[in-house]
């Protein structure tokens, strides 16, 4: 419980430091907007909704994870700061995986018999593997084309849901025990009388 209280009081004091961080003349004329599009906000939904994005949009391919997740976020409100953070689940190590369980969804999906293509052997000292990949990525074709996108969503729906527990579990706790407090409280009366 301790370090859960950390946590929430530490994502309140974000906030604060990142909008001293835009302070300047570059930012000031973005600072409306910015404050108009919550991109900046860490409360709940903001913040949520910032981490369900980075999850969708992590596994987006290449350097457009980031700038799709700016995007989404400012089109829906979210925090910034938690989606691009969150899309970096997805990196070198773990992007082959995911995109085998992506393969995976969409081959129950799409119909026909589908097999996992082999990855090739490739050196991993020089960057012929980068070549490789790209090339292993494209053989996966449709069943990887539609199960990323549902595989995405789900890591997003689960992400949010997550998130929202986490914030409410302490309101949840505090109710309970009010709650609780308030029986006790009305028994001893009872009895009392």
């Amino acid at each position: 419980m301790l370090r859960r209280r950390s946590l929430r009081y530490w994502f309140r004091t974000l906030e604060p430091r990142v909008l001293d961080l835009l302070r300047g003349p570059m930012w000031e004329r973005y600072k409306p907007w910015l404050n108009r599009r919550d991109v900046l906000n860490f409360s709940r939904q903001p913040l949520a909704l910032g981490v369900a994005i980075g999850m969708f949009c992590g596994l987006i391919p290449g350097p457009l994870q980031v700038l799709g997740t700016l995007a989404l976020c400012a089109w829906w409100r979210a925090n910034v700061v938690a989606g691009v953070i969150t899309t970096f689940y997805t990196n070198a190590l773990t992007i082959v995986p995911l995109y085998m369980l992506a393969y995976q969804i969409g081959s129950w999906i799409v119909p026909g018999s589908q097999s996992l293509p082999p990855l090739a052997a490739v050196d991993f000292t020089s960057f012929q593997w980068i070549g490789a990949l790209v090339q292993w990525i494209q053989a996966l074709g449709w069943p990887l084309a539609v199960g990323l996108p549902v595989m995405g969503l789900w890591f997003a729906a689960t992400a949010y849901c997550l998130v929202q527990a986490f914030w409410l579990a302490p309101v949840v706790r505090r109710a309970r025990a009010m709650r609780r407090r308030s029986a006790d409280s009305a028994q001893r009366v009872a009895k009392g009388s």
